[in-house]
């Protein structure tokens, strides 16, 4: 086709093979657009095309991806709002004629597995590394590792005990992502093995996870984190493992290391933990100088 289709807060630019999505990165632009920027959805990943009524004069075309083929849709699971759903395209109702011919000439496209799920991801996850602030940590992923980061002023007794957290995407059979729009969101990884075996009913008790909050961990933010993660983990069977930078496997900073000791000694002091705990925690600390 070739030919670009520009509506509200995106554009669709018709490839021959795909559609490439550009996203408006303005002020009133939904913040998942801004941070997916653009996107290159292939015609195998989708599933049907639809045209319908919007709100206020407007249209919608909505290219409908089939189940398993993009990382993003497969991590959110459903719960995304319309407002921020990356395949859908408003346009002014003026316009629906020639979102009808697109909508058809797309329609023509779709392979002969449309309705069925896909075995693989045929859309490209976000690039990291990419890392998130949520409300009782930091999580980071450099690609090969996933990483949380406690914050002494939210997380629980139970991931202080813990210590800091750090995965290789190897270990890892999925994640479960479930939105910070809800009040008890989280983003928690699924390990291999059956070493959840007896994990904690409850995210924000459970090292394996980060519990979000108001204005913590925001969809734009972690949403593509999880989806990055979730492709990383479907492709670690064929990949090669990924090596641990030298400066990492040899120990962490030393000024890190001081802090989560000072946040250690308050947390005795508070009561939090016992004599031996407070011991056993400290000397784990030193050791990683």
């Amino acid at each position: 086709m070739g030919d670009v289709l520009a509506g509200i807060h995106a554009t669709w630019e018709f490839e021959p093979d795909a559609v490439l999505i550009r996203f408006e990165r303005g002020i009133r632009a939904p913040k998942l657009y801004q941070a997916l920027r653009e996107r290159r959805i292939p015609h195998e990943a989708l599933a049907s095309v639809t045209l319908s009524p919007g709100r206020r004069g407007t249209v919608v075309l909505h290219a409908v991806p089939r189940e398993g083929a993009d990382p993003l849709m497969e991590a959110a699971a459903g719960q995304l709002k319309d407002a921020c759903d990356p395949y859908r395209l408003v346009l002014p109702a003026e316009r629906e004629t020639l979102a009808e011919y697109y909508a058809d000439e797309l329609r023509a496209r779709l392979g002969p597995g449309a309705a069925e799920p896909s075995d693989r991801f045929l859309v490209a996850a976000p690039e990291g590394p990419l890392h998130f602030k949520a409300y009782d940590g930091k999580a980071s992923f450099d690609g090969g590792r996933v990483a949380f980061r406690w914050f002494w002023t939210g997380a629980s007794s139970a991931k202080w005990k813990a210590g800091d957290q750090s995965f290789a995407v190897r270990e890892l059979s999925g994640i479960e992502w479930r939105s910070p729009d809800v009040f008890d969101g989280y983003l928690r990884l699924r390990r291999r093995g059956g070493a959840d075996d007896g994990r904690p009913a409850q995210a924000d008790q459970d090292p394996a996870a980060v519990v979000f909050g108001l204005g913590y961990g925001p969809v734009h933010e972690s949403l593509p984190f999880a989806a990055a993660v979730l492709a990383a983990v479907r492709n670690a069977g064929a990949a090669q493992p990924v090596p641990v930078p030298a400066a990492v496997a040899a120990g962490r900073d030393p000024a890190v290391i001081a802090e989560r000791i000072r946040h250690l000694g308050e947390l005795y002091q508070a009561g939090l933990v016992t004599d031996e705990e407070f011991a056993a925690k400290k000397a784990q600390l030193l050791a990683e100088l």
